[in-house]
C-alpha cells in the first residue's frame, strides 16, 4: 500500500465495521433487514479525511451505524462504476441504499450532529414507510429503463456551432474559464475551442483559449515551483486553489498548453507545458516501472509556502495506484510534448509507460482499470477508449503499425460486448451477479465521445470503415439531447467535428527506420493541425495495411497527403511536406472562414 493510502487507511481503523460492496454484503443486509450506508471518498480529498476522522469517529455515530445499517466504504477512483451510480458528483458522498442495492438518497459532507439526524430519519423511514420507498425506487428504475431508448438523430454540422455557442455563453470574459463560482480548467473545452479558432478563424474561441490559459498560468492555480496545476479554484479568479494535483487532468492541460504554443508561439505556454512534464516525470513517475501515480495530496501548508518553504518540508504524499485511463492520457500527452518541444527522450518515457499498461493492465482480452500490485476491474469503457487512443498515438510517433493490433482487438471486443442495441456503448460489462443499480449499464456521452473519436482515428489507420460506422452510431445516439449538457460535452463536439472536418491524413510509405522516413514523420507531427493522422507503412513489415491503402511503393520514403481518404499531393522531404501541409490547411480555412 502506498504511504498516501496507508495514511488514509489509518483514519478508517475506528469502530465502524466497514464492508466491501459485493453480493455477500447485500445478502447480509437483506438477512439483517438493514439499509446499506455507503461512503464514497477519494484519496486526495481533505473533506473526505475530515469526514472519516471526525464524523465517523463520533461514538454516537459509530453506535447507530453498527446497530442499524450495513456500512460500506468505496474508493470512488478505484470504483468509478459504483461512484457513477450512487455518488452525487462530489466527494465525500454519503449514500443510503436498500438491501437490494437501490439508491434511497445521498448527500455530501455531514458533521456528526447532521449525520445523526439523517441516520434517524432513514432508519425510521425504512421501518415505517418501506412500501413507499420501494414503490419510489421501482418508479425510478422504470423511468431509467425507458430513458435507455434514445431518439436516433443524424449528425449535423450545426452541432459544432451549438457546442461553440454553449462554451462562449458560459465563458468568463474577465478571468477566463467557465462559470461564476468555482473554476476548473476544462481542457476538453479548450481543445475544442482551439480547433474552431484555427480552422474557422473564430475570434470568440481564440479569446476562450488565450484568456483562460493566460489567467490560469499567471494564477496560484499554477504551481510555479514544482510544476503542474492544482485541481480547481474555489473562486472565479483562479486565486483560491484546492491543492491536490491529478495525473489525468494535468496530462490534458499539458496538451492544451502544447497546442496553444504551436498556434500562438507564446513562450510562456511552452514553459507551462515544460513544468507539467517536469512534475509528471520527477514527482509522479515510478522510475522502475515507468508508470505514473494517480494523484498527489493537496497539502496546503506545503504548496502555499512557496519555494523556500518547500525546501524544509517533505513533498505531499502520492496515491501510487496506476490507473489505466490516466496513464494512457499521459502517454498521449508525453508523445505530443516530445514532438512539439523536440525532446525525444520524453517519447521513450511515454513508450515505457505504455509498455507497463500492455504488460499489466491488458491481458490480450480484458483492459483493467487499475493496478496496485495486481490488476482490478475489467471492462470500463473509458479505460478502453483511452488505451486505444494511446496506442494510436504511439503508432503515429514511432511508425510502428503493429501497435494498432491491440487497439483493434480492444475495439472489437468493446463493440461485441458493450455496444447498446439503441446506439452507443455501455460504461461497464454485463454481470448477471450484479444487484440494484449496478445491474443497469449506463451510456455516458463523455465516454462515448472519447470512444467514438478513437474509433474514427483507428478506422483510418487500420483501413477499416466499419469502425467509422460504429463511431457514427455512437454519436448519433446522443444527437437529440447533447444541448442539455452545455460546454461539458466539448469532447462530444470535437468528435462530431471530426466527422465533418475530415482529418489531414499523412501516410509515409517506406522503411520506417530510414532517416528520410523519420524526418518526414517528425515534420508531419511538429505543427498544429486541427485534425491530423500520421501513419508509417513499411513495405516489409506492413504488407496488409499497405495493400489496403492502395498507395505506391517507391525506391525511397514518400509522404502521401490526403483529406480523409482522398490523396491531394505527395512530398519527398520534410520541407516539401511542411509546405504541402500548410497549403492544404490554408485552402481548407479559406473555404470555412466567414465574418463573425
Amino acid at each position: 500500500m502506498s504511504p498516501f493510502r496507508f495514511a488514509f487507511a489509518t483514519i478508517m481503523t475506528g469502530s465502524i465495521r466497514w464492508q466491501h460492496f459485493d453480493s455477500a454484503t447485500l445478502a447480509a443486509a437483506a438477512t439483517a433487514d438493514r439499509p446499506v450506508l455507503m461512503v464514497l471518498t477519494v484519496p486526495w480529498c481533505q473533506h473526505c479525511r475530515e469526514l472519516m476522522a471526525t464524523t465517523f469517529a463520533d461514538p454516537q455515530i459509530v453506535a447507530k451505524v453498527n446497530d442499524d445499517f450495513v456500512p460500506v466504504h468505496i474508493d470512488a477512483e478505484r470504483r468509478p462504476d459504483v461512484n457513477q451510480r450512487y455518488g452525487t458528483g462530489a466527494w465525500p458522498t454519503i449514500a443510503w441504499l436498500t438491501p437490494g442495492g437501490e439508491l434511497i438518497t445521498h448527500q455530501n459532507f455531514l458533521d456528526a450532529e447532521a449525520l445523526s439526524s439523517q441516520l434517524d430519519r432513514v432508519r425510521a423511514a425504512w421501518r415505517d414507510r418501506r412500501g413507499d420507498i420501494e414503490r419510489g425506487v421501482a418508479d425510478i428504475v422504470a423511468n431509467a429503463s425507458h430513458a435507455e431508448a434514445p431518439i436516433r438523430t443524424k449528425l449535423r454540422r450545426q452541432m459544432t456551432e451549438d457546442v461553440a455557442s454553449a462554451i462562449y455563453e458560459k465563458f468568463d470574459h474577465r478571468h477566463g474559464g467557465f462559470g461564476e463560482t468555482s473554476k476548473f480548467p476544462h481542457p476538453e473545452a479548450l481543445d475544442f475551442a482551439l480547433v474552431q479558432a484555427q480552422k474557422r478563424g473564430d475570434e470568440r474561441m481564440r479569446e476562450v483559449v488565450t484568456l483562460t490559459l493566460d489567467r490560469m498560468m499567471q494564477s496560484p492555480l499554477h504551481d510555479h515551483v514544482d510544476g503542474g496545476f492544482f485541481r480547481f479554484s474555489q473562486t472565479p479568479d483562479w486565486h483560491t486553489p484546492n491543492y491536490e494535483k491529478l495525473l489525468d487532468q494535468n496530462a490534458l492541460v499539458l496538451r492544451a498548453y502544447l497546442e496553444a504554443y504551436q498556434v500562438f508561439d507564446n513562450e510562456a505556454y511552452r514553459r507551462a507545458a515544460e513544468g507539467i512534464v517536469e512534475w509528471m516525470l520527477t514527482t509522479m513517475r515510478e522510475p522502475g516501472s515507468g508508470a505514473f501515480a494517480g494523484s498527489q495530496n493537496g497539502d496546503m501548508d506545503y504548496f502555499a509556502g512557496g519555494g523556500s518553504e518547500r525546501s524544509h518540508r517533505p513533498p505531499p504524499l502520492l496515491d501510487r495506484t496506476v490507473y489505466c485511463h490516466a496513464n494512457a492520457i499521459a502517454v498521449s500527452s508525453l508523445l505530443k510534448a516530445s514532438a512539439v518541444l523536440s525532446q525525444p527522450h520524453w517519447r521513450e518515457h511515454a513508450m515505457a509507460t505504455l509498455g507497463f499498461l500492455l504488460d499489466n493492465l491488458y491481458d490480450g482480452r480484458e483492459v483493467y482499470h487499475y493496478w496496485d500490485g495486481t490488476y482490478h476491474l475489467p471492462g470500463m469503457l473509458a479505460d478502453q477508449a483511452c488505451l486505444i487512443r494511446a496506442l494510436i498515438d504511439a503508432s503515429q510517433h514511432t511508425g510502428d503499425s503493429d501497435l494498432l493490433q491491440p487497439a483493434e482487438a480492444i475495439a472489437d471486443r468493446a463493440i461485441e460486448r458493450q455496444k447498446s442495441k439503441t446506439g452507443g456503448f455501455y460504461d461497464i460489462l454485463h454481470d448477471p451477479g450484479n444487484a440494484g443499480s449496478m445491474r443497469r449499464r449506463n451510456r455516458s456521452i463523455l465516454d462515448n465521445a472519447t470512444m467514438a473519436e478513437s474509433l474514427m482515428r483507428l478506422s483510418y489507420l487500420a483501413r477499416r470503415p466499419e469502425l467509422f460506422a460504429e463511431a457514427i452510431s455512437a454519436l448519433e445516439s446522443f444527437a437529440s439531447d447533447y444541448r442539455e449538457y452545455g460546454y461539458y460535452v466539448a469532447g462530444y463536439g470535437r468528435a462530431v467535428d471530426l466527422v465533418f472536418y475530415e482529418p489531414l491524413f499523412v501516410t509515409i510509405v517506406g522503411d520506417r527506420d530510414d532517416g528520410r522516413a523519420v524526418q518526414l514523420r517528425r515534420a508531419a507531427l511538429s505543427t498544429y493541425v486541427p485534425s491530423r493522422i500520421v501513419q508509417s507503412l513499411d513495405p516489409d513489415r506492413d504488407p496488409v495495411l499497405l495493400e489496403r491503402s492502395g498507395l505506391e511503393i517507391r525506391d525511397y520514403p514518400i509522404a502521401y497527403l490526403a483529406i480523409g481518404s482522398t490523396v491531394q499531393s505527395v512530398a519527398g522531404d520534410d520541407a516539401e511536406l511542411l509546405e504541402a501541409m500548410a497549403k492544404l490547411q490554408s485552402e481548407r480555412r479559406a473555404k470555412l472562414r466567414r465574418p463573425n
